[in-house]
């Protein structure tokens, strides 16, 4: 079973903007089903396709399945099935112990909001946390991507 653990923060805009920021890439994902208790999602990432079946979580961690699928297959899923999506731009920083910062830049109905997530091996890990970053968000339901697409937050 595959396990995500995953740490999530808002972003101080002034910081972000003034940060020199790696190339980022292009997301576009959409939601074949987006219940609260279960995900299945379509998206792609650059010139990858990917679909994903994430489940209940328990804290900052979830029941989360990735597979690649043909890029040609994700467009015409979405293209075909997509009832709500979301759009971002997302760059990856570092973080300095062999994990990677996540930002998200949303493109859209979010165009504003920045978050930062990190993914970690248990949920006590400890990670350095960049001047970036603002308030934790990770247990706040309203900044899951799969909400994001339902009922935009714009900041």
């Amino acid at each position: 079973m595959g396990i995500e653990i995953e740490r999530k923060f808002l972003v101080k805009m002034d910081l972000w903007q003034a940060l020199e920021k790696p190339e980022g890439k292009h997301y576009r994902q959409g939601y074949l089903l987006n219940k609260e208790d279960r995900v299945v999602r379509i998206r792609i990432a650059g010139d990858q396709g990917f679909i994903t079946i994430k489940g209940a979580g328990d804290g900052i961690s979830r029941i989360e399945y990735e597979y690649e699928i043909p890029k040609s297959d994700a467009e015409e899923m979405l293209e075909r099935f997509q009832p709500e999506g979301i759009e971002k731009i997302r760059y990856r920083i570092p973080e300095g112990s062999g994990l990677v910062w996540e930002l998200d830049e949303f493109l859209g109905a979010n165009q504003g909001l920045v978050l930062a997530e990190i993914e970690l091996s248990s949920q006590d890990q400890r990670f350095t946390k960049p001047d970036w970053l603002g308030q934790e968000v990770s247990e706040d339901e309203r900044y899951s991507n799969s909400s994001l697409a339902l009922r935009p937050l714009q900041s």
